[in-house]
């Protein structure tokens, strides 16, 4: 909740600062809802990227969520009527909470699932709203505010470290970024870099699932 309120906040004020009323961010958190994406958005719109350009842009930032649909098939796969939304509403910080596949304390894994990403999505909203609000009655420089995002997403690479102790598919996931940083660039290495990911990852699974063994072990 604390992640999403800061985020969708920054989202708020990013939109209501580059033109784009109240109205249109809801929309665009109500039915877009991927995070970065729409902070990207709202850049693509204010310089009026071709259609092409926004969709080869959005491929690109959006491309992890390919890697986080694979390996929650199994998990989601007796879903229901709520596949659809469970299947929409899977961004980084809902994924991170589900993709063990399991419940905690105890609650339905379906159950619990879809509670997570329901309320990410409430809080979201929430916090695009008041970011909204606050940029239209408050005037203030926003430069950063769009930095909210990469540190959400160094909090969640920290907290999935200190719950596991099997760090084999986080190394492999840093040391695959930086060295698909160097070949490739800035703009250009985030589908790479899942891809080698997936491989090292699928062709070393005996040697990551005896690091888990052992670490549960522990």
């Amino acid at each position: 909740m604390a992640g999403y309120l800061v985020l969708g906040f920054g989202f708020g004020i990013i939109s209501e600062k580059s033109g784009y009323g109240i109205l249109w961010a809801l929309a665009m958190s109500v039915f877009i809802y991927a995070g970065s994406m729409q902070y990207v958005t709202v850049s693509l719109l204010t310089s009026g990227a071709s259609l092409i350009a926004s969709a080869l842009t959005t491929l690109m930032v959006n491309a992890r969520h390919l890697f986080y649909g694979i390996t929650m098939i199994e998990p989601y796969k007796n879903m229901g009527a709520a596949k659809p939304y469970l299947i929409f509403g899977l961004t980084d910080e809902t994924y991170s909470l589900v993709c063990t596949g399991e419940a905690r304390d105890g609650i339905d894994f379906k159950r619990y699932s879809l509670l997570v990403t329901v309320f990410d999505h409430i809080y979201w909203i929430v916090g695009t709203l008041l970011g909204a609000l606050v940029g239209s009655l408050i005037s203030f420089n926003t430069a950063g505010v769009d930095f909210a995002m990469t540190a959400l997403f160094i909090t969640v690479f920290v907290e999935q470290w200190k719950s596991t102790k099997n760090h084999i598919p986080a190394i492999v996931g840093v040391l695959s970024s930086v060295i698909c940083l160097l070949i490739f660039g800035a703009d250009r290495f985030l589908i790479p870099t899942m891809i080698l990911i997936s491989l090292v990852l699928s062709l070393g699974r005996r040697f990551v699932e005896r690091g888990e063994r052992g670490g549960a072990a522990k």
